[in-house]
């Protein structure tokens, strides 16, 4: 086996990890937050070329203020979808540049679709100063306002969600209130709950009166952390679907991190293979499984 430490001495996964459910909304939300944001910049690029072609020089004011909103309104509408999606899928702050720029995103994208535009604004010489005044005025005020939207100030993390599901988790095992379960990560903390219930309920015996948190899976392949198809995990190493496999062992919380996440179906087989004659298999054959 490549991995023979007791699961007593860790319970905590390595990586919280997205559904195929939350990377599915995140996408579309990250495609929806792309168009408005286009479309805030397409509304710059129209009124750049408006003050080109000088058509606000002696008026067109409201016209020009109206691009200014329409540009504040998509590019403030972005920024709502692209952190919608970043609580469903979250960047890793271990990685600070990729953490960063997934979460600031929204600043910068306003930044880009404000700025050109209303330094132009103040310095087109020809229109009328008033004018000029007044509409700069209001592109500094909506850019900042969208901006600051724009700004994550408290972003999500996969290392913030991993503690969290573990925290549920553990909450959840000792019917104790669960603080810790939002709504991205209590799913998955229900899942390794209910499943280390199994797998404890179906290993009990003499010598664990109480059962075991330990299981058993396929090791990914070639060296990787994690498998990249939902894997199955065990109640011992010597049950059928795992002679002459690589195998690593662990707790069910650890199991999930490395994207075993469907407990056996064969709950009485395994329990004669294993020696766990002395569970309750009635009981534990009742898994569901992912």
């Amino acid at each position: 086996m490549s991995d023979n430490k007791p699961a007593s001495e860790s319970d905590v996964t390595k990586d919280w990890r997205a559904t195929q459910g939350q990377e599915a909304t995140a996408k579309r939300l990250r495609i929806f937050a792309g168009l408005s944001w286009l479309i805030a910049i397409g509304g710059e690029v129209t009124g750049i070329v408006l003050l080109y072609q000088n058509k606000f020089d002696e008026g067109n004011l409201p016209l020009l203020i109206g691009i200014l909103v329409g540009i504040a309104i998509f590019a403030i509408a972005g920024s709502l979808m692209w952190k919608a999606a970043n609580k469903h899928d979250p960047a890793r702050k271990s990685d600070k540049a990729k953490f960063f720029f997934q979460n600031q995103l929204g600043a910068i994208v306003t930044l880009i679709a404000f700025l050109p535009l209303i330094v132009l604004i103040f310095m087109d010489k020809d229109m009328d100063p008033k004018n000029k005044k007044i509409a700069g005025g209001v592109g500094v005020v909506l850019a900042a306002l969208a901006t600051l939207i724009g700004v994550s100030f408290d972003p999500p993390s996969v290392e913030q969600y991993t503690q969290d599901m573990n925290t549920c988790a553990a909450q959840i095992k000792a019917n104790e209130p669960t603080t810790a379960c939002s709504p991205e990560v209590a799913a998955q903390a229900q899942d390794i709950a209910r499943d280390s219930e199994t797998v404890a309920e179906a290993t009990k015996n003499a010598d664990n009166p109480l059962g075991r948190d330990v299981v058993y899976w396929i090791a990914p392949a070639a060296g990787a952390k994690k498998s990249d198809h939902p894997l199955v995990f065990h109640l011992c190493d010597n049950v059928s679907p795992l002679r002459g496999k690589n195998v690593n062992q662990g707790s069910v919380t650890q199991a999930y991190s490395e994207n075993a996440v469907r407990i056996t179906k064969q709950i009485a087989m395994e329990q004669n293979q294993c020696g766990f004659t002395g569970a309750n298999s009635a009981e534990a054959a009742q898994p569901t499984a992912g």
